[in-house]
């Protein structure tokens, strides 16, 4: 759990940096950097395709992705498959539906998941990062110790690893894609709110803040209008990373069959756990979601770091 929070405490820091040597926004010179870095324009490619598919997948998918067309086409009893040909790119799974057309669908399903969830977990993390941020700020001795037990209570969630949080709370809701991106989104709430507390106290001793408390400037207006936009920097970076991260353990808790139950809808993590039964006879049904699976959070991973060092400093050399 330390190094979890050791690492999400740098990101916070990375927002009292405002301006750079040269007289520039912090966000300009980073995006100068991430155009001239290969690990983010490979990232930003990775995730534009991803998206495109995602979105335009079911109006080009040739064929239903629920359709069972080519039934008589398999025999899985007999580990009898199609592999890919003419009219099925990728071949058929057991059921005799075309695997190309469920891989584009499935995307969309994956794509929904991980942006919903991640923006619930940001929704309710910002929250509890905001209330405790403000409260440690400008709260005085009552706001310092509203902070301490809520941030005791963050720190508890942080101690727990992701997967396990995941699947247990996915376990007392029920079978459904409803919970898997609750389940997910639960997982990034305590990330968010350290973040987003972090770099709010980073940004309470700066000089702005110091000259609208002189003015009497009203306590809310001085959080909500100057203090949280200027703490966003880091909670964008880790929104990218935490996209990654959510796409995997959705996949997980789909694999785990505590996602979507109608198996006929396509989602990679259900096509993972349908294909292990038939492994031996037709690896291809495990290995197609499995690798856009590892791609897609791979893109969103190269991204979020490349705005990580591009942004700090001390990974800049």
């Amino acid at each position: 759990m330390s190094t979890k929070t050791e690492k999400i405490d740098r990101l916070a820091e990375l927002t009292a940096q405002t301006e750079t040597s040269s007289g520039s926004s912090l966000w300009v010179e980073a995006f100068r950097r991430l155009r001239a870095s290969k690990m983010a324009v490979i990232g930003a490619c990775i995730i534009a395709a991803f998206v495109v598919i995602a979105v335009i997948g079911p109006w080009i998918a040739p064929h239903s992705p629920i359709a069972q067309t080519w039934r008589g086409d398999v025999l899985p009893n007999q580990n009898v498959f199609v592999g890919p040909r003419g009219g099925n790119w990728l071949g058929l799974d057991h059921l005799g539906r075309d695997e190309f057309s469920r891989m584009l669908e499935g995307a969309r399903q994956t794509l929904l998941v991980g942006v919903v969830s991640t923006a619930l977990g940001f929704a309710v993390g910002a929250a509890v990062g905001v209330a405790a941020g403000a409260a440690s700020t400008l709260g005085g001795r009552a706001g310092r110790r509203f902070d301490s037990v809520v941030m005791r209570f963050i720190d508890m969630m942080l101690a727990i690893p992701s997967l396990l949080l995941a699947v247990s709370v996915a376990a007392v809701l029920g079978q459904s894609l409803t919970t898997v991106m609750i389940a997910v989104g639960v997982v990034q709430i305590p990330i968010f709110a350290r973040l987003l507390r972090g770099s709010m106290l980073a940004q309470g001793g700066s000089e702005y803040v110091l000259a609208s408390r002189a003015l009497g400037v009203r306590k809310r207006r001085i959080v909500l209008g100057h203090i949280v936009p200027n703490s966003l920097s880091p909670v964008i970076v880790q929104a990218t990373l935490s996209l990654a991260t959510a796409i995997i353990e959705a996949a997980a808790l789909s694999y785990l069959g505590l996602g979507n139950p109608d198996a006929s809808v396509p989602e990679w993590g259900v096509m993972l756990a349908q294909a292990q039964s038939y492994f031996d006879a037709a690896p291809s049904l495990a290995v197609y979601p499995a690798v856009a699976i590892i791609i897609t959070a791979l893109g969103f991973t190269l991204l979020g770091e490349a705005m990580r060092e591009a942004l700090d400093p001390k990974l800049r050399g």
